[in-house]
């Protein structure tokens, strides 16, 4: 998208960001409900109205300061609220509802793949207005990869963090987690000093060249 103006790049960004962070946040209230915690859908949080989701600064102000100074695009939602205290095995549940985040953003992928791929057909028919749907599509399967591999790295508080704990002995897995606040910052300094383009570039231009061929786009 790189002839694309910044706020044409913010225009066909907008749903994608929105949808990824909304269904991955549904996604863990969603399997903690199918293990027994019905705490995210008495919240109302089991909705796709992405403004029960949206932290103004997590959702919006973060992930556009890091569209204007480039690299990885990191953002978050309002937590989807889990009482682990309802879960029949609560190391191992938590650890699939962890999972389910992103492995809602790995299906979104594809969706947006096929959506992209509708609208470059319709680019070649000369469909007005069909240009943004495949910018669109572009922007959707980006931002989902980006956050299926950023949320899978094992540093609490991200998803491969609780996932990881659930593999952990039970002692060593609640110091894991209580490593959540430094982890926050350790992902901010790799962040800053651009380590996590190292270790997140890879993977998005193997993940991007994978779908690309698929899809044909």
């Amino acid at each position: 998208m790189d002839q694309l103006t910044f706020v044409q790049i913010i225009s066909v960004s907008l749903l994608p960001v929105l949808f990824a962070i909304t269904v991955h946040e549904v996604a863990h209230g969603y399997v903690a409900y199918l293990l027994g915690d019905k705490t995210a859908r008495v919240l109302g949080r089991l909705t796709l109205n992405p403004l029960k989701h949206i932290d103004i600064i997590g959702t919006v102000i973060v992930p556009i300061i890091l569209v204007i100074l480039g690299g990885v695009i990191i953002g978050w939602a309002k937590p989807v609220p889990i009482n682990s205290r309802h879960f029949h095995k609560p190391k191992r549940d938590l650890a699939l509802v962890a999972a389910a985040g992103p492995f809602a953003n790995f299906l979104m992928l594809f969706i947006w793949a096929a959506i992209g791929k509708i609208g470059a057909i319709l680019v070649q028919h000369n469909i007005p207005g069909m240009s943004a749907v495949y910018y669109m599509g572009k922007a959707g399967i980006e931002i989902n990869i980006m956050l299926f591999i950023l949320n899978l790295l094992p540093i609490p508080p991200l998803d491969g963090g609780h996932v990881l704990a659930g593999f952990l002995p039970k002692k060593l897995a609640i110091r894991y987690e209580q490593m959540a606040p430094i982890g926050f910052f350790v992902l901010l300094f790799l962040l800053a000093v651009g380590f996590l383009n190292v270790i997140i570039n890879p993977a998005m231009t193997l993940f991007y060249s994978l779908i690309k061929s698929i899809f044909g786009l």
